[in-house]
């Protein structure tokens, strides 16, 4: 059994290239010990994921215990730039099914105990996983974490306070 933790949906540079959700292909290489033909390229959020992942123990540790997917798997590009399910009310609308089904398929994926997961943003992926929650009873819990491209980009100053963060959060689900 894994705990699930929920992004919002695949990046073009880091799951949605390689297919492995906040993995980017030179961690896919360097640290997950995968050679890839990817352009060998870094992703902000691929880049604080896998320091959560280093802190809590590696790579054996993390996914023995947590399972790292998506609200929505599939990746949506906007002019030439990630887009995201929530940003347009019909697209959001288009893929609720196929959202609600994927949580419960990586549910079973992961034979999770419904007790907790985690949801990788605070705001808009927070809030439309709570709301599908209320009516779905996915979890008992869903903690929301601050999203790691946030932190890498507008918070880098401070990375080791949402470490320590991450970390004790993440600690709630062997609780």
């Amino acid at each position: 059994p894994r705990t699930l933790i929920f992004g919002i949906n695949p990046g073009r540079l880091g799951g949605g290239l390689t297919g492995i959700p906040f993995t980017d292909p030179k961690i896919l290489s360097e640290t997950c010990h995968f050679e890839n033909s990817f352009p060998q390229k870094s992703e902000l959020s691929a880049q604080f994921i896998y320091k959560v992942i280093e802190a809590w123990g590696g790579l054996k540790s993390f996914y023995t215990q947590f399972y790292i997917s998506s609200l929505c798997p599939l990746g949506f590009v906007k002019e030439g730039l990630n887009y995201n399910y929530y940003d347009d009310k019909v697209l959001s609308k288009v893929v609720s099914p196929f959202i609600i089904q994927n949580i419960m398929d990586q549910k079973k994926i992961c034979n999770s105990d419904s007790k907790i997961a985690y949801c990788l943003g605070e705001g808009k992926n927070f809030d439309f996983f709570r709301r599908l929650n209320e009516t779905h009873q996915f979890f008992d819990t869903i903690i929301p974490l601050p999203h790691p491209r946030w932190i890498m980009q507008y918070r880098r100053k401070t990375l080791q306070h949402f470490l320590e963060l991450y970390l004790e959060r993440l600690a709630q689900s062997s609780i």
